[in-house]
């Protein structure tokens, strides 16, 4: 191998940095939500603006991992998929709340049989694909059916996917003659889903990416990222990868089928390199009065948080408390032992963590990815300091005659200085155990494509932003820790490659648990608190996020679950 060890795989919605801000001033321009203080942190630039027309640039410091909506657990690719795909259903943001589940391609947020095994939902009358052909149940059934080939798809969405009756299906491309028997098409509207077991949170995973449609006759495979066809309001009309991506009008979207996007600008411009530091410099000082980025928390740098208050800046400034949490993950497969996992949670400086992002202003310190937001939570015990101080003695104590590496990598997207610095600050901790830590930079553009590799190292930074309902306990603690959709090894978006034969197989057995939402929510808690408390991961930091925006955007607002600008209600003046 050419690295000097193994780099990150962290199969994630994204990895997103904690971000935001916690100030409580008052922002011109901007509405706000009330409650503690980092509840007013919300802000939306420039509300109520209807007028359509005119470009927005994105400017980014990478491309996306893919634009293929059935091949993406990314909150980058659901915000700009918002703009080209439509699902079944979808997460409505409202800035600094859990998202709302609205219909989009359906007519409701679908039926259930009196069992609740059965879910079916109808589409709407009038929608149609770029090309102007009609969008049918069909074209939503095969969206689903090549989620299912995860040799192809190494980051398809599996949430819907193991709460299907769907008996070992494993795609369309291996076996063209397998039928998935847990979706049917009855005509051309109506889709039905078949469960294992009754799903009260069903509607939330119609929203995920796998039910956007894709016509049989246009899939690529991998290549269908370079185009994929368009179901929403605008489509691809040119795609550099690295470089530039440009989205025009769809011509055959129709608004009256869509009350959830506005679609105000004619197009979308994407700059796909251009460095975090240029971005924030860029922002603060207006240079493009169209532009906005979907990096993370802005791409603000650390050393320009104090220029968000300046007379210029705070106006443009949209922010907001978010469902996403950073964690480090711990590589249980090189780190085996559950008391050297925990040494060197108690051994970090996780203070120093949060100034390396910023400080209070970008984010809280948690003890858990789950919040007391979520329906039937339980609170997580953990033994590190809920401050962030380091327990150096209790954590030296721990490893007393033990055999550990003396050696481990640290894994980061080279993209943001408060990744590198996190890997830093984990260096100088763990050098007081005797352990030395190498850091790993991976290229930023190549990051996801790494993340889905095997050649993972010890310890790396993930984010998590919620799953398909950022306000259920499930989809965030089964993604997280919970194991592969036959039970017998870690699942996909496992970063850790926890299993644990008894948790494990607890969690899975939940999956086929019926209840309403707050008992199951409340025995996942307790399961994933049982995982927890075997540090395959250490909580860090629950995000806030600051964008600066130009000055003729309007509506600019921040998703609770993209982290970024929700392009799906953007607008620009011109």
């Amino acid at each position: 191998m050419k690295y000097p060890s193994r780099v990150l795989a962290l199969a994630v919605l994204i990895s997103v940095a904690a971000t935001g801000c916690a100030a409580s001033q008052g922002q011109p321009g901007a509405t706000k939500t009330s409650g503690s203080a980092t509840e007013l942190a919300a802000a939306v630039v420039k509300p109520g603006f209807t007028a359509k027309g005119g470009n927005i640039n994105v400017l980014m410091s990478s491309d996306f991992q893919t634009l293929d909506p059935g091949n993406s657990n990314y909150v980058q690719t659901a915000n700009v998929g918002q703009l080209y795909y439509r699902t079944l259903t979808m997460a409505k943001e409202t800035a600094g709340q859990p998202p709302t589940i609205v219909p989009d391609l359906a007519t409701d947020t679908g039926k259930a049989s009196a069992d609740g095994l059965t879910w079916t939902f109808t589409l709407r009358d009038g929608v149609k694909f770029e090309d102007g052909r009609p969008i049918t149940a069909a074209d939503v059934k095969y969206g689903i059916e090549r989620t299912f080939a995860q040799d192809v798809y190494t980051q398809a969405p599996q949430e819907l996917n193991s709460a299907l009756d769907a008996a070992g299906y494993k795609g369309p491309y291996k076996d063209p003659a397998a039928v998935l028997q847990a979706v049917e098409t009855p005509d051309g509207r109506t889709v039905v889903f078949h469960l294992k077991k009754p799903f009260a949170e069903f509607p939330a995973l119609a929203s995920r990416s796998n039910t956007a449609p894709v016509p049989r006759d246009r899939d690529s495979k991998l290549d269908y990222t370079n185009h994929p066809v368009s179901s929403g309001p605008y489509m691809v009309e040119s795609y550099s990868r690295g470089k530039s991506l440009k989205l025009v009008r769809n011509p055959h979207w129709d608004a009256a089928t869509d009350p959830n996007r506005t679609a105000l600008p004619d197009s979308f411009s994407f700059s796909l390199s251009t460095s975090q530091a240029t971005i924030s410099q860029q922002l603060l000082a207006n240079a493009d009065p169209d532009a906005i980025t979907l990096d993370s928390n802005g791409a603000l740098q650390t050393s320009d948080s104090a220029k968000l208050a300046d007379a210029q800046v705070k106006d443009r400034v949209a922010s907001g408390l978010l469902g996403c949490n950073d964690v480090l993950s711990l590589n249980t497969q090189k780190i085996q032992d559950p008391d050297v996992r925990k040494a060197i949670a108690l051994a970090l400086d996780r203070q120093s963590i949060l100034v390396q992002y910023g400080g209070r202003r970008f984010g809280e310190l948690t003890q858990t990815p789950l919040n007391d937001k979520m329906r039937g939570y339980v609170a997580q015990e953990l033994e590190i300091d809920p401050s962030g101080k380091p327990k150096l003695d209790e954590a030296k104590k721990l490893l007393e005659g033990k055999t550990y590496p003396k050696s481990l990598t640290f894994g980061y997207a080279n993209n943001r200085d408060a990744y590198k610095n996190t890997g830093t600050v984990v260096q100088e901790n763990l050098k007081a155990l005797g352990i030395d830590v190498q850091l790993v930079p991976i290229p930023a553009p190549n990051y996801y494509s790494v993340m889905a590799s095997e050649q993972l190292p010890d310890i790396g930074r993930s984010g998590w932003c919620g799953g398909a309902d950022p306000a259920s306990i499930r989809t965030s603690a089964d993604p997280i820790l919970g194991p592969n959709n036959d039970g017998t090894s870690y699942g996909f978006s496992n970063t850790s490659r926890y299993f644990d034969p008894q948790i494990s197989k607890a969690m899975f057995e939940l999956r086929d648990t019926a209840g309403t939402s707050e008992e199951l929510g409340k025995k996942w808690s307790e399961a994933f608190g049982q995982a927890l408390k075997t540090y395959p991961i250490i909580p860090l930091v629950r995000s806030h996020t600051n964008s600066v925006v130009g000055s003729n955007v309007r509506n600019a607002q921040v998703g609770y679950f993209f982290g970024g600008i929700d392009l799906s209600i953007v607008g620009v003046e011109h």
